[in-house]
């Protein structure tokens, strides 16, 4: 077996047992980096190739090579959003999640692609071109966390700190065939996370399994008092928890999440992973959650207003890219802001203003905050008969590169299943759970109520336990 095909828990055990040095691994990671990123772009910058040694026992994961988005602080590398408008931006500190990985022996090989500012579910809106998923090149891998799940789908890194503002990190696990973990809102300090909608926006684990998702939740979750979202919650004790048993538990299947637009083959492979389920000893049955009808004009009015506000940091003023030819303070506004961001930032950013602007506030802001409370308060009475929820990840696997920029419409749609977890603040993973004709893979997603992280988690292991789709790699064609 090639060591990128090793989960990011069993390299760590070969590293600590000596089996595998340390700059072995660097050096396959940083191999199969060079030889991936010509063909799927998952890169905006790699380290390498020399790494201080990581004390291997910091943690259960320590020495195994990974990388963050973009989005995501690091003191003294680029972190640019993919945008063009904070290109040569600089960070003179670490998020706390970096700060946290650092101290656990994490060796981080670089920053990774993604759509613009997050804004997009394809990872083709990015400044430095789009990402290609590793199972088919001519097809998208999701978005906006892409170049995360495309690294570990193609073994460049054994795992990715991602963000998921309406399923970021989800929708490109299930587009790529890895395992992708949003976590409970505040859970993860957000204290370095560049901002897309603040309310929404979570830091979360790509890996190969639910064990390693676990794994590294276990080092980046706990209270931050630079983040006042951060929750004072216990933090910990994931992975040990992971028993793989199910019984006594219940899981919904809500029918609103299998109706019109669901392609047939998703919903097989998700009703499939069910019985897998119940197999393992839960309970299934379905419900009805019509509130599911609501959330995707109800996300989108939130997360543009928040993004309207959070983006107009962004002027040429005080860091990142200035435009040049202007005549005064509104005119370098104006061109900087222009030309440095892409089109679909600026489409939301103008969404955003209208929804916020003093004739359309209570209209539409206002009034999606009103559904925002009703949604969350559906998921609090289903989590009153059900311990997990399961639903697709998106409602097709990964679509052709360009089909959705021609139509953000039906960008925006493709979202259908996983906003209403952010919008809830809720714990959610997306896993593996088989392919479609074309060799694509299929996510299904576990829903938790606020703080069940390890129930969800626990979930998918007792899947992972019985089913091998998490192992399946694009190279080699064994999906077939």
């Amino acid at each position: 077996m090639q060591l990128y095909e090793l989960t990011a828990l069993e390299l760590a055990q070969k590293l600590r047992s000596g089996e595998v040095k340390q700059q072995e691994a660097v050096d396959a990671a940083l191999s199969r980096i060079h030889a991936a990123q010509p063909d799927n772009n998952a890169f905006v910058t790699v380290d390498g190739p020399a790494f201080p040694a990581a004390d291997l026992s910091a943690s259960p994961l320590a020495g195994v090579p990974m990388a963050y988005k973009d989005n995501i602080c690091t003191k003294g590398v680029a972190t640019t959003c993919a945008s063009k408008i904070l290109e040569g931006f600089t960070p003179c500190y670490d998020a706390t999640v970096v700060e946290r990985l650092s101290a656990a022996g994490a060796v981080s090989m670089g920053k990774l692609n993604m759509d613009e500012f997050a804004m997009g579910s394809t990872s083709e809106t990015s400044h430095a071109g789009p990402v290609k998923n590793p199972w088919d090149l001519t097809r998208a891998p999701g978005g906006s966390s892409g170049g995360a799940a495309a690294a570990v789908a193609a073994g460049e890194v054994w795992y990715a700190i991602g963000s998921d503002t309406g399923g970021s990190i989800r929708q490109p696990a299930a587009y790529c065939g890895v395992t992708g973990m949003k976590p409970t809102y505040g859970t993860v300090s957000r204290y370095g996370l560049i901002a897309y909608a603040s309310s929404l926006d979570q830091m979360g684990p790509i890996a190969r399994s639910a064990a390693d998702c676990a794994a590294v939740l276990d080092l980046i979750q706990g209270r931050d008092p630079r983040d006042g979202t951060s929750l004072d919650a216990p933090a910990g004790g994931l992975l040990p928890s992971l028993t793989g048993d199910l019984k006594g538990k219940k899981i919904g299947l809500p029918v609103d999440c299998f109706g019109e637009g669901l392609d047939g083959e998703v919903r097989a492979a998700v009703l499939a992973a069910a019985e897998v389920l119940k197999a393992r000893g839960a309970e299934v049955e379905e419900f009805a959650l019509p509130v599911m009808q609501y959330v995707v004009p109800t996300y989108y009015i939130i997360a543009a207003a928040e993004a309207s506000s959070n983006l107009s940091r962004f002027d040429g003023v005080k860091y990142g890219w200035r435009a040049e030819g202007y005549e005064d303070l509104t005119d370098l506004y104006c061109k900087t802001r222009t030309q440095g961001f892409g089109a679909e930032v600026k489409r939301r950013i103008l969404l955003g203003t209208f929804v916020l602007s003093s004739g359309y506030y209570d209209a539409y802001y206002k009034k999606a905050l009103q559904v925002k409370a009703l949604i969350k308060k559906a998921f609090d009475h289903a989590f009153e008969r059900y311990d997990l929820l399961l639903t697709p990840v998106a409602p097709t696997t990964a679509p052709k590169l360009g089909e959705s920029l021609s139509d953000p419409l039906k960008m925006y749609l493709s979202d259908i299943y996983t906003v209403s977890v952010n919008l809830a603040g809720l714990p959610a993973l997306s896993m593996p759970c088989g392919f479609d004709g074309k060799g694509m893979p299929i996510g299904a997603q576990l829903i938790g109520p606020p703080l069940g992280d390890g129930m969800v988690l626990n979930g998918a292991h007792a899947f992972q336990l019985e089913t091998d789709w998490h192992k399946k790699s694009p190279k080699g064609g064994d999906a077939q």
